[in-house]
């Protein structure tokens, strides 16, 4: 019988990883390896492309054809990459300061285009790499080393960007809620078409300590309170979240 495990999509021999303990970014590697193994994506037919930070280091760790390219360009160059390969499927691994600050633009002009590519962004709201910076998500009133006082501005939502006039799929949801995050993602892979997974992460140590948590479960309890996430059940957000 053919091995079903989402770990041969995974490069185990570099494990264990780099990122903190409690980070949500595992979460969604594992994910999104499952999900592309149900669907028989692999090696001979995927490519993954990621970008700077620490979701960045996704594709490093996945046992794909993959690329890494330069702060804020992963949309330019997945989109490259389906235009001369058609027949390849292509994900995105980043998160929301690589793919909303540097790569804002390339965000809108790829999605009004439509190439037929599948995007996750792990939505940690910080700028965890470097240190905890506030970032483009970043809620206002938030303290980070930037913003010692709290944040000053309303934070950009990748979803109003992507929303008004969409041909394509969106999906907002988060790492606590994981048949939510299952479906997402399998409904987002499957899509022809701009496809993009907003996914609410947590980064323990540079911001949720910042915030009082002393624990990553405490911060999902958080998502739970905060994005009225409902399990089985498709809505759109309230206005604002």
């Amino acid at each position: 019988m053919m091995d079903r495990s989402y770990k041969d999509l995974l490069k185990m021999q570099r494990f264990p990883h780099t990122w903190c303990p409690g980070c949500g970014i595992g979460a969604v590697m594992k994910n999104v390896a499952i999900a592309l193994k149900e669907l028989g994506w692999d090696a001979q037919n995927t490519v993954a492309v990621s970008g700077i930070g620490c979701s960045g280091r996704m594709a490093s760790y996945m046992n794909l054809d993959a690329l890494h390219t330069p702060h804020g360009r992963a949309l330019t160059a997945a989109e490259a990459i389906k235009t001369v390969r058609p027949d390849l499927n292509v994900i995105v691994l980043s998160g929301d300061g690589d793919l909303g600050s540097i790569g804002g633009n390339h965000l809108l002009h790829t999605s009004r285009r439509n190439p037929d590519i599948t995007v996750f962004c792990n939505d940690n709201e910080i700028y965890g790499l470097t240190g905890g910076q506030a970032g483009p998500t970043t809620p206002k009133g938030t303290k980070t080393i930037t913003s010692p006082r709290g944040g000053a501005y309303l934070p950009l939502r990748l979803g109003g960007l992507l929303t008004h006039q969409a041909p394509y799929f969106f999906a907002r949801t988060s790492v606590y809620h994981l048949n939510h995050l299952k479906t997402s993602i399998q409904e987002a892979l499957q899509w022809r078409g701009f496809s993009f997974v907003d996914i609410m992460s947590d980064c323990i140590e540079l911001n949720g300590r910042r915030l009082g948590f002393k624990t990553a479960h405490q911060m999902f309890k958080w998502f739970d309170q905060r994005f009225h996430i409902v399990e089985g059940v498709r809505d759109h957000l309230k206005d604002g979240l």
